[in-house]
């Protein structure tokens, strides 16, 4: 239900979350939390999606996340998959090419994307929950928490109309600049970086050579991305170099001469927009106060290089939202909600240092080390095993948890999640994992199974997974790709214990018993959630 603002009620609403911020990290909290049943308020500020499309692309483990709201599908219809990355020397010769390795998520390891027509698909997807109240061009002023929720002080722009709404809890995933984070006094610690870059979306006209390759053109004149964007659009960004007239380089003649360097003609592409940027490496020192959590850009920003900045809001409350329905039906204690942070921080940070290191390496302005760099990239590509690493690296650092809502002692399983193949399901036929595991605490389990009493009597269910070959059969999967029980296996785990995010809260070998369930732990009984796609 969407509201934009006229007419809005002024007394007292109660709802179990209020989300602020309708972005992508915003809209796929609002998307979870619809799904789970909870009575949900979303508050933004603007009126319509936001048009200059920011984020590119995306990853197998986001569109996984999807996967769960029944959206996959859609949103992969209109993205761009299976392209190469080439890094190129000023000379326009690739030194690297690289092919992003899939991790095991079911999806393809790297799809662009156009983002207006991805939190349109999303925002859509929201229109299906009765149960999320969508309220367009409202801010909130003021939170104040109690022991019992937060009320929040809400403005209608449209109207200036005053109200109060009260949650339980709130994501505030208002983004860099996050009023959210400036009202609970939280600071945002890390740098700006001296150089600005003017980012330039494009429809394209017609198609030119690779023209459907990402390329990273490292020249220390001027650095450049090149990068494909689906549903006829293209992007590039490049520096502004010292002595450049910032407002005359976006304009269109001087976008035509950036983009003539690499032969692209006016009548090429269509300058849709031009636009200023500054790269920020930044976290919040805090993402949880009381019952307020800080999610995507409000509690982290990191640079473009890695395509993650979008990507890491997803996750972040991916993580957050299957807790926050534990927490308020009962299922676990309201201590749980201190391993969101913990968590998603060091992942993060992590991820951020990649982007880092990849930035510098495509920004390189020193000529003598650029060259060093080509040569020697172009001479390891030449070793045997090495140069195939090179070419199949693994961008982005696998979330695997240390710390949070874990059991003690940890095995080389925990803290993992699981892959995601196709498996034959118990009738028969052929579904993504998680479709069977349905979003709910599970034993998974292959060879024979050793009895869990601990984990049986609050009634968590057992899944089997059996070989290849093996016949459908009730609480059972086959590992029709055979991915599922060698992972097992090589991880020493006979029988896991599955999060509602399919993260592995507990392992043990044959014959051995699992750690006991979390304090306080107290399964409701509820179906097993699907997703149509």
């Amino acid at each position: 239900m969407t509201e934009t603002g006229a007419g809005a009620e002024t007394e007292d609403s109660a709802y179990d979350v209020a989300v602020i911020g309708y972005g992508p990290t915003g809209v796929t909290a609002a998307n979870l939390l619809g799904a789970m049943g909870l009575r949900v308020v979303v508050l933004e500020r603007d009126a319509e999606i936001f048009t200059r499309a920011r984020a590119i692309s995306t990853d197998e483990e986001v569109v996984r996340i999807w996967q769960r709201i029944g959206l996959a599908e859609r949103l992969k219809r209109d993205m761009l998959t299976e392209r190469p990355v080439d890094f190129v020397d000023a000379d326009g010769r690739t030194f690297l090419s690289a092919v992003p390795t899939p991790r095991g998520h079911g999806h393809p390891p790297q799809m662009f994307i156009y983002q207006p027509a991805l939190e349109q698909v999303l925002r859509d997807g929201v229109d299906r929950y009765p149960n999320v109240r969508i309220l367009l061009r409202h801010e909130c002023l003021r939170l104040r928490q109690d022991a019992e929720g937060v009320e929040l002080t809400v403005v209608g722009t449209a109207d200036d109309s005053v109200h109060r709404l009260r949650a339980s809890y709130v994501i505030g995933a208002d983004g860099g600049s996050s009023l959210t984070r400036a009202q609970l006094n939280i600071g945002y610690e890390g740098k700006t970086y001296e150089d600005r870059w003017v980012v330039i979306d494009t429809k394209m006209l017609k198609p030119w050579p690779d023209h459907d390759k990402l390329r990273f053109h490292c020249d220390p004149a001027r650095p450049a991305v090149d990068c494909p964007t689906p549903l006829g659009h293209h992007r590039w960004e490049f520096p502004i170099l010292p002595g450049d007239d910032e407002k005359q380089l976006t304009t269109e003649d001087a976008v035509y001469r950036l983009v003539a360097r690499y032969g692209i003609s006016r009548d090429s592409i269509e300058v849709l927009r031009a636009t200023v940027y500054s790269h920020h490496v930044r976290f919040a020192t805090r993402f949880r106060m009381g019952r307020v959590f800080l999610a995507g850009d409000a509690a982290h920003a990191m640079p473009p290089w890695i395509g993650q900045g979008m990507a890491a809001g997803v996750r972040d409350v991916a993580n957050l939202c299957w807790k926050l329905d534990a927490v308020l039906r009962g299922e676990l204690p309201e201590t749980v909600l201190d391993s969101y942070e913990a968590e998603r921080k060091p992942h993060v940070k992590e991820v951020t240092k990649r982007a880092v290191f990849v930035g510098r390496i495509i920004t390189e302005r020193r000529l003598p080390i650029a060259r060093v760099r080509n040569g020697a990239v172009r001479a390891l590509d030449r070793i045997p095993g090495l140069g195939a690493w090179l070419q199949n690296s693994k961008w982005i650092p696998v979330a695997r948890y240390d710390a949070g809502l874990l059991a003690r002692p940890r095995t080389r399983a925990t803290g993992h999640q699981i892959p995601q193949p196709w498996v034959t399901g118990p009738d028969g036929e052929r579904v993504r994992l998680d479709d069977v595991l349905g979003g709910r605490w599970l034993l998974l389990h292959h060879g024979l199974p050793t009895t869990q009493p601990a984990w049986e009597r609050l009634g968590v269910e057992s899944l089997a997974v059996l070989p290849v070959g093996s016949r459908p059969a009730e609480g059972a999967v086959i590992d029709s790709e055979g991915v599922l029980l060698p992972w097992l296996t090589g991880r020493r785990a006979t029988t896991v214990v599955l999060r509602p995010d399919a993260y592995v809260y507990a392992a043990a070998p044959a014959g051995a018993q699992l750690p006991p369930p979390p304090a306080g732990f107290a399964p409701t009984s509820r179906p097993v959630t699907t997703t149509t796609q």
